[in-house]
């Protein structure tokens, strides 16, 4: 049994660098007419991009465009962004939260303040951080039924599931869930406890598993230190190498617009020793997250970025080196990295019929619901479910078992069972095109317009110095 208890770190001493020369924030509302400009002036260091990136993602606000800038000890960030809606932020209380929230680094990733929600009009969303619950991680080979059978063997020994997030891909299966003592409340400390879930569990993970195949399950006690829920997420994924069957497109199409197909390049920049990674993919909500997430876990340093949306699709270019400072050197290196971004790009993307849940909170709410599921032979690909106070929320995405598009019959039998009031079904299979500033250009024969690979030569300095002149207060 693994029972991880992770060390304190002072975070005084982590946010010292921030505290020497800290972060300019402006939020600029005045520069374009159809989306507000977030710019970021501060001293660099690892992974601070993803965290930025972060901070604006778990808000539900769009990122469109982005420019980045980071050689030397400083990095100069700019977005472009609206909220869900695709509507300019004007929100003075959500202005003031991204201020404070991408000035001091312990702000990020924490539970968005109850009033802000109110402001974001959100429903309950699962906390990307939590530091009053024991997290469950368990990793291993997607089945359907598997979310129904450990969410009841949690019920029967009376753990409370507060959160959890599960996502499929390349049938695998990762999944992050919160629980509490369904009795007590509160994170579950007691060793003998812990042993009887870490055993219960066990067995229901490794019942369909064959010999030396991978799997894990690990309970984590609460920290202030732990990982924000989605980038761990990806990192279990990793471990559990779901990369390895990922291709994308080959090539055969020859051409990079009209192909909705995953595409991803690396070249060398030899004069400037980068390597030069080009992705462009289906654009969709968190897209910049899940990349920028692929590329820190893996120890890779962005220098400079240009992200771009266009109707459907997004183009990504980063000119990156690895942490020691050496680039991309070997062709199963890139093609690691290559296979690892189509991995991230995919493990969010939503297959099946979507299925919202809004009820009250009780012990045995995701054991009850699942099991409907199972019942009805529908089979769970994602999952995001939280609980606040005496309310819980949540979203399914859900096909048949054999991993096919679910029959809408079968859905109104389950939404009728879990209740009509409680469960709404989405017929809108895909979610994966979003809101976006810009709308795709067709000729009059209906086609896709041929479009230049996007460049950062081309566009990223002449930006980057524009918009550096201009950081200042915020402008609302």
């Amino acid at each position: 049994m693994e029972i991880v208890y992770q060390p304190y770190i002072d975070p005084e001493f982590q946010s010292l660098l921030d505290r020497i020369h800290p972060p300019r924030i402006c939020i600029d509302n005045d520069a374009f007419h159809d989306c507000t400009l977030v710019k970021v002036d501060s001293a660099n260091r690892h992974g601070i991009l993803l965290e930025m990136v972060q901070v604006l993602t778990d808000l539900d606000l769009v990122i469109s465009k982005s420019y980045v800038s980071s050689d030397g000890g400083w990095l100069m960030d700019v977005f472009h962004v609206t909220d869900h809606l695709g509507n300019k932020v004007i929100d003075e209380t959500l202005i003031l939260y991204i201020q404070q929230a991408l000035s001091d680094p312990r702000r990020r990733g924490g539970e968005i303040p109850k009033e802000l929600q109110t402001c974001l009009k959100r429903d309950v969303k699962p906390c990307h951080v939590s530091t009053e619950h024991t997290a469950l991680e368990i990793t291993g080979r997607d089945r359907p039924g598997l979310m129904s059978e450990i969410s009841a063997a949690l019920y029967e020994l009376r753990c409370h599931v507060t959160a959890a997030v599960a996502w499929t891909h390349n049938t695998r299966v990762a999944c992050i869930i919160h629980i509490e003592d369904g009795l007590m409340g509160g994170p579950i400390m007691a060793s003998k406890k812990l042993a009887q879930v870490h055993e219960k569990l066990e067995s229901v993970v490794e019942a369909h598993h064959e010999s030396g195949e991978r799997w894990s399950i690990r309970l984590t006690a609460p920290a202030a230190g732990r990982t924000h829920t989605e980038r761990r997420l990806h990192q279990l994924m990793y471990a559990d190498r779901d990369y390895k069957q990922c291709q994308g497109c080959d090539g055969s199409c020859r051409q990079w617009n009209g192909c909705t197909n995953t595409h991803v390049t690396i070249e060398a920049c030899r004069e400037k020793g980068y390597s030069v990674v080009n992705i462009r993919c289906r654009d969709r909500t968190k897209l910049l997250f899940d990349t920028v997430c692929a590329l820190t876990d893996m120890q890779y340093v962005v220098f400079h970025a240009a992200i771009s949306s266009k109707g459907t699709m997004a183009d990504q270019e980063y000119f990156i080196r690895r942490q020691d400072g050496c680039s991309l050197n070997t062709q199963s290196e890139r093609q690691k990295l290559a296979q690892c971004l189509i991995a991230a790009i995919e493990r969010r993307e939503s297959h099946g019929l979507r299925l919202d849940i809004c009820t009250q909170n009780k012990m045995g709410l995701l054991s009850d619901v699942t099991r409907v599921f199972r019942e009805n032979g529908l089979s769970i690909t994602r999952v995001e479910i939280g609980t606040q106070a005496e309310r819980a929320t949540g979203t399914f995405y859900v096909t048949d078992a054999s991993g096919h598009e679910a029959d809408l019959r079968t859905v109104e039998l389950v939404r009728q069972e879990i209740g009509g009031s409680v469960l709404r079904v989405y017929r809108s299979p895909n979610g994966t095109s979003r809101a976006s500033s810009s709308s795709t250009s067709r000729n009059s024969s209906g086609e896709v317009e041929e479009r230049a690979k996007f460049s950062l030569g081309n566009l990223l300095w002449s930006q980057l110095e524009r918009f550096s002149e201009n950081f200042g207060f915020i402008k609302s």
